[in-house]
């Protein structure tokens, strides 16, 4: 662990708590035989994972709530806490893909409470309340969009539309938060931010290969999520040549290709088919359907939009090309976010008095910061991943860079405290 300079004589993060219980919530859907860990949102595990967050917030005694959405906030009071002062928050999100690794999300909402415990154990108020957030599916794997709680809480969706959302496994949304026992009385948004900050694994491999200790991160790029639907006709794949055929696999092929071209071409922009399905899915059966994912993304609005538009002209010709009827439907679309300029100014800052290699950058991941910035002043911070691995059971952070992590957002939190 790190023996640079602390941010406090009296306020410390205690490193070794904040590592155990990010190992013990790591426990939580863990499975030994595949590896990772898999907490989907408002599923039994992600039930019991919010639990443990829960208690945990209680033991510092938290005054804890949770909203309609079911985003989890856990509250230190200052003693001047009226009601008409806006806390400062920290947090992020619990839930996981499949198979996840144990940091993504997990370490921005243990760190505010690592935050927390650091005032706790001085025996001391801050001058201004502090909220630590956990937000509901953020993932958006089961129910979408992604960053569902954060997108609620700031306004970007309406909680109705938001409960009435059906998964990819046939659930309504709103039925299973209740069923988990999650479904809050606060109005989504009640606690409004007077700043937000979240402290993250880069998921990328850019600190790791500069050797740099502190990502500042200063914007996000712009998502563009569609499923697209190629309805094609099933045939014998010995006896129809390939001048008749009417081939739905053929053209998800050809529209890989396409993205691959585009993202090579453009250079800046990201494309991915991350999801895709295939009927008959038969050896010998030209396939008559294809349903597959599209994810685009840029920190540009106008190269974001550039590549919305020669995907969906390229659709075009393809199914006049192949014979084939394709349908597309819109799921997600975020513009780029660029983040409060005095909040990153705070953390370079922080990274530099602590003695910390630095860098500013963009992510390339969603996180619900990229949604709160759209009420309150936001801004993120980053350590390094092992390989730039996320998503996956190999997902890795040294101890040491997560507490020197925890460290810069504490020295940070203390300095806006005392903006």
């Amino acid at each position: 662990m790190s023996i640079l300079a602390f941010p406090s004589p009296s306020l410390q993060i205690d490193g070794a708590l904040l590592v155990k219980q990010l190992h013990e919530l790591g426990e939580i859907g863990a499975d030994p035989e595949v590896g990772g860990r898999t907490r989907i949102a408002l599923t039994d595990d992600e039930r019991a994972g919010r639990d443990l967050v829960v208690k945990w917030m209680r033991e510092l005694d938290l005054d804890v709530g949770f909203d309609r959405i079911g985003n989890i906030f856990g509250t230190l009071r200052s003693d001047s806490d009226d009601g008409s002062r806006r806390p400062l928050m920290m947090g992020s999100h619990i839930d996981t893909v499949k198979n996840a690794g144990a940091l993504d999300g997990c370490y921005g909402v243990l760190a505010g409470l690592a935050v927390v415990r650091a005032f706790r154990a001085a025996g001391t108020k801050p001058a201004r309340s502090i909220t630590v957030a956990a937000f509901t599916n953020e993932e958006g794997i089961r129910y979408q969009p992604d960053m569902m709680g954060s997108l609620v809480y700031a306004g970007g969706l309406s909680v109705e539309e938001a409960l009435d959302t059906v998964g990819i496994d046939g659930t309504r949304l709103g039925d299973e938060l209740s069923r988990i026992g999650y479904a809050g009385e606060l109005e989504p948004g009640a606690i409004v931010p007077h700043e937000y900050l979240e402290l993250h694994i880069e998921q990328g491999p850019i600190l790791e290969a500069e050797n740099i200790r502190i990502g500042v991160v200063e914007s996000l790029k712009g998502i563009s999520w569609q499923r697209i639907t190629v309805q094609g006709n099933a045939n014998h794949a010995g006896t129809t040549p390939t001048r008749l055929r009417h081939d739905a696999g053929w053209v998800a092929a050809a529209v890989q290709t396409f993205l691959r071209e585009l993202a090579v071409s453009a250079g800046t922009t990201l494309a991915t088919i991350g999801m895709l399905h295939i009927e008959p899915n038969v050896i010998n059966v030209i396939p008559r359907k294809a349903v597959f994912t599209v994810d685009l993304r840029d920190p540009d609005e106008l190269r974001l939009q550039d590549a919305e538009h020669r995907l969906a002209a390229f659709l075009v010709e393809v199914a006049e090309k192949e014979g084939v009827k394709i349908s597309t439907e819109r799921l997600v679309r975020f513009e780029p976010v660029v983040f409060n300029a005095q909040l990153a100014d705070a953390i370079e800052a922080s990274a530099e008095k602590m003695g910390f290699t630095h860098r500013r950058m963009t992510s390339g991941a969603g996180h619900d910061a990229q949604m709160i910035a759209r009420i309150a002043p936001a801004a993120m911070i980053f350590v390094p991943s092992r390989g730039g691995v996320s998503h996956n059971p190999r997902e890795h952070t040294d101890d040491g860079q997560l507490v020197d992590g925890a460290n810069v957002l504490l020295d940070v939190v203390l300095k806006r405290l005392a903006a």
